[in-house]
């Protein structure tokens, strides 16, 4: 009598998700995540007016010169005057300000398109929040450096750091959603990196927590933030700075998403 012999792969994480049985297999040989099996399309979250904003917030922006933003920089309902230490030289696009306040000759007075933008932003926060199905919750214990993500909604009801360079590997017409409950830290000189068409624009992190970017770190994708978001010294990001609260930089480089 013969005996088939079974075969078991090893795998780290199998996350079944009731509601339609999506599974996640993480392959620690390759740090990487790919879902076996997706049940529904995730379509991005529309920013709406927030979307010529590289930064936007709601009570104020400070820089430690010099740093280079390519993108619309603005503040409200907080005054113009609470954006502070940035310069007109340091922009490649249009400062707007809430009153006849901010920094000078650039800025421009447009109360009520900051209102309509900050309100699309709150939208765009709610939005992502709320979706539901992830494809997985509290992967990595909370830490995702060294891993490779496939695209889809992601959930923590927790903290979330990254701790080494991370990779997004999809087609550019892909989705990715980042659910966390608390706070995201970056650390100092990883990367979030894009791989395969995968673009930037399509890249979500919503936090209930603050947002630190670590020194010489680099970041891809869109951060809605319900509080503050901190770029340390040196830090860059391909995507934009949306905070209910307020962005501080320290010489950074912030170009908006494509």
């Amino acid at each position: 009598m013969k005996l088939r012999t079974l075969s078991i792969v090893p795998v780290a994480v199998v996350a079944m998700m009731a509601a339609g049985t999506t599974v996640v297999q993480a392959d620690t040989g390759h740090n990487s995540v790919r879902p076996a099996a997706t049940t529904t399309t995730l379509l991005p979250v529309n920013v709406g007016a927030a979307g010529s904003f590289a930064v936007l917030s709601k009570s104020g922006v400070s820089d430690v010169p010099n740093s280079k933003i390519t993108g619309d920089v603005g503040t409200s309902p907080i005054t113009g005057a609470a954006i502070t230490g940035l310069t007109c030289k340091e922009v490649t696009g249009t400062i707007y300000s809430a009153n006849a306040a901010g920094p000078l000759p650039c800025r421009v007075t447009n109360p009520s398109g900051l209102t309509t933008a900050v309100s699309n932003m709150e939208a765009a926060y709610t939005d992502a929040a709320g979706r539901t199905n992830p494809t997985a919750l509290n992967l990595g214990a909370g830490n995702i450096g060294g891993m490779t993500l496939a695209p889809g909604l992601y959930k923590w009801t927790s903290n979330l750091g990254i701790s080494k360079d991370v990779t997004l590997a999809g087609a550019a017409n892909q989705v990715w959603i980042f659910q966390i409950a608390g706070q995201l830290d970056q650390a100092s000189a990883t990367k979030v990196i894009l791989s395969g068409g995968a673009l930037a624009k399509n890249v979500f992190w919503q936090t209930a927590g603050g947002v630190i970017i670590g020194t010489t770190a680099h970041s891809e994708g869109t951060i809605l933030t319900k509080t503050n978001i901190a770029m340390n010294t040196g830090a860059s990001t391909n995507g934009r700075l949306l905070a209910q609260t307020a962005v501080t930089l320290q010489k950074n480089v912030v170009t908006i998403a494509k």
